[in-house]
């Protein structure tokens, strides 16, 4: 939109660089031209602006299949106005002198026929195809016809119009026929993925055999060493059992040889010992035998003496005295 600004009575006009405008005055064309900047009076002026840049046009439109079946198109045409002085005679392009906005709406216009044109050529190509091949093939073949029919177009040169591109964004069935058609590929997808699942398990259970298979043979392989190791023990047990006894035996023969001896040392010391009793026993019978009985009597005496308690003090009277010492003093007496 050109910037219009009021002073005393005169309009002054400043356009953008990608703007083309034209100025009639009491029409005739007085100037036109492309980021033109000019004071006029708006009582006698007739301004047009006309958008020479490029501009995105967004369309979407429905269409049926070969088969019947609803599909919706999404597009973007590209163009730009090549030719501002013929879209100017074609399409109300007029601005108010005093605000700058357009009188109409050209661009719209614009929109209009685009849009027509390239929906004309699509569903002439999306009829002649059913909606498998058009999902899948259908955006190139539908974007290279609108782009040939745009360009045979004998209306868009006419008018100042040139199409730069067309792009086909995405042809879409409608919400229940997309479910349907989504429907085989997830069973195939989910198939697949259960595959992988079981495929997954089987490895795992196998490796979960060979595992257990692994333990299994460490366990017998344990199992056989235990029973190496047990018979082992038993062989070492044994042994040590045989040459404990074997060390007994020979202990319970040194021990009997030791007692044998020490017996045969006591029965000869008994024996000694009673030889020697019996001949001081003899001696001393010989020796009492040789003797007289005075001295026998005195003899007795002593021993009985020494069994005797202690006597601390003896009194013996003259007369006791005197019959012990009148027997001592008669040595053939037959009565001692």
């Amino acid at each position: 939109m050109a910037d219009i600004t009021r002073r005393l009575g005169w309009r002054h006009l400043r356009s953008a660089p990608t703007a083309y405008v034209r100025h009639h005055r009491r029409g005739q064309l007085a100037r036109d031209g492309t980021g033109l900047s000019f004071w006029f009076r708006a009582l006698s002026a007739a301004l047009s602006e006309v958008p020479v840049d490029d501009r995105e046009l967004a369309m979407a439109f429905h269409a049926r299949t070969a088969d019947f079946q609803d599909v919706t198109v999404q597009a973007t045409v590209t163009y730009r106005i090549s030719d501002p002085g013929t879209a100017a005679g074609r399409i109300d392009f007029s601005v108010d002198p005093d605000t700058g906005a357009w009188r109409s709406a050209p661009l719209e216009q614009i929109a209009t026929l685009l849009t027509e044109t390239a929906q004309q050529h699509a569903l002439d190509v999306l009829a002649r195809t059913p909606l498998a091949a058009a999902l899948a093939d259908g955006v190139a073949s539908v974007r290279q016809r609108i782009s040939d029919g745009l360009a045979a177009e004998p209306r868009l040169p006419a008018t100042g119009i040139e199409v730069v591109a067309a792009r086909v964004v995405a042809i879409r069935p409608e919400a229940e026929v997309e479910r349907a058609l989504r429907t085989p590929a997830r069973e195939l997808i989910q198939q697949e993925a259960d595959r992988a699942t079981y495929e997954r398990r089987a490895v795992a259970v196998e490796r979960e055999r060979t595992i257990a298979e692994n333990e299994l043979a460490s366990k017998i392989e344990l199992a056989r060493r235990e029973e190496r190791l047990v018979e082992q023990h038993g062989t070492n047990a044994r042994r040590e059992a045989e040459e404990s006894a074997a060390a007994d035996a020979v202990r319970a023969e040194a021990e009997a040889r030791r007692i044998v001896k020490l017996a045969t040392a006591q029965a000869e010391a008994a024996r000694q010992t009673g030889d020697a009793r019996a001949a001081a026993q003899s001696a001393w019978l010989r020796v009492h035998g040789e003797v007289g009985a005075a001295t026998l009597r005195a003899l007795a005496a002593t021993r009985l003496a020494e069994n005797l308690p202690r006597v601390d003090s003896l009194t013996v009277s003259p007369d006791v005295l005197t019959g012990l010492l009148a027997k001592l003093g008669r040595p053939g007496d037959g009565s001692a």
